[in-house]
């Protein structure tokens, strides 16, 4: 059975898996022409969205794709066909994404970016910084990102909170609530780190009336889709000091525009999609794993459930 690997780095994923399976026969390109050459002949995908996406489009598809993205917007695009299986990337972010989300959280509480203003400007900076024990954090989107954020700050003494399709109790959250208690919840809350998926419930849910009820003390972290963000209304509402400070790392256009807002945003640091990249050895591990499931007619990790866009 022929695997194709459509990914830029589609020789590193190839290298990764011949050693661990020798057998495994493997076509791979990031070209989407030599692709769509390739996929007739191979019903296994394994790749990013944006390449496999352009091989739907040309009329080809797989019985089973894998993608090496948690996210996968691209592939429920209208009118691309759905009569196959798909899994997602799940259980290879949660460290790098909780390292990253750790980072800011430090950095503002540390005052990073006004210490390097200070000390631009030849100015002592005395401020006594605060600690991470004891403020409020509250995750958007407790699937398996989210769940393993909050386990990496539990040690540093947080009051996690989270947001889920339904309310549940989950370890280490103090409550996990309904999207209809983000209102309430955001109000509470120090931090507001989104992780939300792409979905049609999901898209604008950060609008000028959702960031009134913020702290003027919070700080929004943005690591999970730019779609979540009414991007206007995020620039205002940072000017008038309904919150702190954000993060951004997904914005809903990719590289982001030169004339775009968040470039001159006050207090809006821009991270450029880098929170948490796929790690080829272990996406190449997840893809085995998948790969023998698949041939013992096992369930799949992270199938996609086409109709909830997840």
């Amino acid at each position: 059975m022929s695997i194709l690997i459509a990914e830029h780095d589609h020789s590193r994923y190839a290298e990764l898996l011949r050693a661990a399976e020798p057998s495994l026969e493997l076509r791979g390109s990031a070209d989407p022409v030599e692709l769509a050459a390739l996929a007739a002949d191979c019903p296994i995908w394994l790749g990013q969205p944006d390449l496999l996406v352009h091989l739907l489009r040309r009329g080809c598809k797989p019985i089973w794709a894998q993608s090496t993205w948690a996210g996968i917007t691209p592939l429920l695009a209208a009118g691309l066909p759905r009569d196959y299986r798909l899994t997602r990337a799940v259980g290879i972010f949660g460290q790098v994404m909780a390292e990253y989300v750790l980072t800011y959280l430090l950095a503002h509480e540390r005052e990073v970016l006004a210490r390097l203003t200070s000390q631009a400007l030849r100015q002592w900076n005395g401020r006594l910084p605060h600690s991470l024990a004891g403020r409020r954090a509250l995750i958007v989107g407790c699937g398996d990102i989210g769940q393993s954020v909050a386990r990496f700050l539990a040690p540093f003494g947080l009051e996690l909170y989270g947001i889920a399709r339904r309310p549940r109790p989950l370890e280490p959250f103090r409550e996990v609530a309904g999207l209809e208690a983000l209102g309430r919840l955001v109000g509470e809350a120090d931090y507001v780190i989104n992780l939300l998926p792409d979905t049609p419930e999901t898209q604008d849910i950060y609008d000028a009336a959702l960031f009134a009820r913020f702290r003027p003390s919070a700080l929004f972290i943005n690591a999970g889709r730019g779609s979540a963000v009414v991007d206007a209304d995020l620039v205002a509402a940072l000017k008038d000091g309904h919150l702190a400070g954000a993060v951004i790392d997904v914005c809903r256009q990719e590289p982001l525009p030169p004339r775009h807002p968040f470039w001159i945003a006050y207090g809006l640091l821009l991270t450029g999609h880098s929170a948490a990249p796929t790690q080829p050895p272990l996406m190449a591990r997840l893809f085995l794993d998948n790969l023998a499931r698949y041939q013992a007619g096992e369930a799949l990790r992270g199938e996609v459930d086409f109709a909830r866009g997840y």
